[in-house]
């Protein structure tokens, strides 16, 4: 049986074309840590300006995300994810020829809008292809993939853009997602029978549902769950300062604080991208095994808000150790997809894409919110300095935005210890329903 028509290597090909989708999504959006320099000079931007246009992204990104889900519930991941990787590709291609700051900024909202569904398609594709007791270790792998992208989009790129330029970095990425997108069009049918193969063993039939069956019942009663909006909210501020720190501001910070050039500094955040691409398929693997999910989530929260800890107490920190903590904190933090899994598993199994697209949502609102306040807290406390058109902030001023970045850790591990008790309790009732239902 040839790798094409063997439905268990078949969804290895889809699924690898999804994900090379998704680690572009992941790289644009991580980019302008390494391009902020060059953007501060070609557009003459202030920090809370390059804030604004790095946010660019999200707006649209957070605000597509159940509509995302509703449509790739609705139409199937290959048609939603072809599209979305095209238009992705076509705002970066605008993005790197952009001769006015207006102009970046459109480009940069056109990958974010195109960007915006990959992820969502990438789980409903996994929900089709691969059994129950393997989608978190999928969930993490995905995730993984993404980290990929985010890894790529620091010292690989930091040397592209040495060597070539921001512009025909960003061109050359453009090319790869219309070629990636191409491939999602042959190859990443929505599931075995849509392929013409035969089915999985144990993968559930997804039962196809309209428009109108999805926003009444299954988005009202997610987001009648408070359940719902502790992961969502969880997800706001992690996804909010992770995506803000390594995408944006990590770079400068040790740039200005320690005196190395973008490139070296872009070594620490390929460091701490390692550790992502580790934690999540860890973690996944760990609670499809054990059944785990939500005390995970807890302990990651945790780690994250220690992390940010660390560097606003003592601001400076030894390069040796930034980089231990970037890896060791970014795999340690690896239970926080398992959101996902956990939305997904309490729905009906048609409403995959759409459950998820909701507290993505949430997470990415995050993502656009949090780039302009650390930008703002920066540029209170810019001494006025430039060097290169780049504005030099203060060691304080960064202490600040890591106060921030704590801060927000903390209210996400309440919102985790929270579902935890609450999914607990009602595993309780629901064993203990069970065992009234045997003997009675």
């Amino acid at each position: 049986m040839s790798l094409r028509s063997n439905p268990y290597r078949r969804r290895w090909i889809g699924w690898g074309l999804l994900v090379a989708a998704f680690f572009l999504v992941s790289l644009h959006r991580s980019s302008t840590a390494v391009l902020s320099e060059e953007l501060m000079r070609s557009f003459d931007t202030t920090g809370t300006s390059l804030g604004l246009l790095h946010s660019s992204f999200f707006y649209l990104y957070a605000a597509f995300q159940v509509p995302a889900g509703l449509l790739t519930d609705r139409y199937g991941s290959r048609a939603i994810a072809a599209a979305g990787t095209g238009l992705m590709s076509l705002g970066a291609l605008a993005f790197g020829v952009a001769p006015t700051y207006a102009l970046a900024f459109a480009g940069r909202l056109l990958v974010g809008l195109g960007a915006s569904v990959l992820f969502v398609a990438a789980l409903r594709f996994c929900a089709n292809w691969f059994r129950p007791d393997e989608f978190g270790t999928m969930t993490g792998a995905t995730f993984s993939v993404g980290i990929l992208g985010g890894l790529a989009a620091t010292t690989p790129l930091a040397i592209a853009v040495s060597r070539i330029g921001w512009r025909g970095s960003l061109v050359g990425l453009g090319g790869v997602g219309l070629a990636v997108a191409v491939g999602i069009v042959l190859l990443s049918h929505d599931s075995p029978a849509a392929a013409g193969l035969r089915p999985i063993e144990d993968v559930p039939d997804r039962p196809d549902v309209t428009d109108a069956e999805t926003l009444e019942r299954y988005v009202r009663d997610a987001i009648r769950e408070p359940e719902t909006w502790l992961l969502g909210i969880m997800l706001f501020f992690m996804t909010g300062i992770g995506i803000t720190i390594f995408g944006l501001w990590g770079i400068p910070y040790l740039v200005q604080t320690h005196g190395i050039s973008v490139t070296e500094a872009s070594v620490y955040l390929l460091v701490g991208n390692v550790g992502g691409m580790i934690g999540p398929t860890v973690f996944g693997w760990l609670s499809d095994r054990s059944g785990n999910r939500t005390g995970l989530i807890v302990f990651s929260t945790v780690v994250f808000g220690l992390t940010w800890g660390v560097f606003a107490v003592f601001g400076v920190v030894p390069l040796l150790l930034v980089g231990a903590i970037f890896l060791l904190s970014r795999i340690l933090r690896g239970g926080i997809p398992l959101a996902f899994t956990v939305i997904k598993e309490r729905h009906p199994e048609g409403a995959s894409g759409t459950v998820i697209g909701l507290i993505n949502t949430m997470g990415w609102i995050g993502a656009a919110v949090f780039p302009v306040v650390l930008g703002a807290a920066l540029d209170a406390y810019w001494t006025g300095e430039t060097v290169n058109g780049t504005r030099v902030y203060t060691e304080f001023g960064y202490r600040v935005a890591f106060g921030i970045a704590a801060a927000s850790g903390l209210i996400a591990a309440a919102c985790a210890v929270l579902l935890h008790v609450r999914m607990r309790n009602e595993r309780r009732l629901e064993s203990g329903a069970d065992v009234e239902r045997t003997a009675g």
